[in-house]
């Protein structure tokens, strides 16, 4: 599993790399983005007109699929279910958020452990440090855009400063990464 999380500052990084995401890339991503509450967004319909895989907003008791993209819906969190599919969850927000990347991540370290990938993006706050260091512990990869890169730092330096960060990447390292190597 591939997740890609951000806030403030990732929508285009986001739409940048959907667009690239070979058809062959045979992972599972999910897309964790900070969105307003009660907010009507095209992001789903934008994104997957320029995707070359599938693209769908998570709903809830959904199948995980391999070659797909999947983007965390807002006003919930995302889940990862032992079962194997995605569950949706209304319980308070978590730094000021919902979805959150922290739960999302946290989940998806206790699914996935050594074969899921985490990127943290630009983001106001601190959501996704603690999520991501679960990754890491539990031998998964865990990766931050460069804070000096990222519109708002704030997100990957708190990831750096938790030592969640195994690797600090610029975005065209991610990107080059997610083309081949993911």
């Amino acid at each position: 599993m591939l997740l890609l999380g951000g806030s403030a500052g990732s929508f285009k990084l986001f739409f940048q790399i959907v667009k690239k995401i070979p058809p062959t890339i045979n992972k599972t991503v999910l897309i964790i983005m900070h969105r307003k509450r009660n907010f009507f967004s095209e992001i789903e319909k934008l994104f997957a007109e320029h995707s070359r895989i599938r693209l769908k907003e998570v709903c809830d008791k959904d199948g995980i699929q391999i070659n797909a993209i999947y983007i965390a819906p807002a006003n919930y969190h995302t889940l990862i279910e032992k079962n194997g599919q995605f569950g949706l969850d209304v319980s308070e927000a978590v730094w000021y958020s919902k979805p959150s990347i922290d739960v999302t991540f946290e989940s998806a370290a206790d699914i996935y452990r050594e074969r899921c990938t985490a990127i943290l993006f630009s983001g106001a706050n601190q959501d996704g440090a603690e999520g991501l260091l679960k990754i890491r512990n539990n031998g998964g990869l865990a990766i931050v855009q460069d804070p000096n890169e990222a519109e708002m730092a704030e997100m990957p330096q708190s990831a750096i400063n938790n030592k969640a960060a195994e690797f600090i990447l610029t975005t065209d390292q991610i990107i080059e990464l997610i083309k081949h190597n993911c």
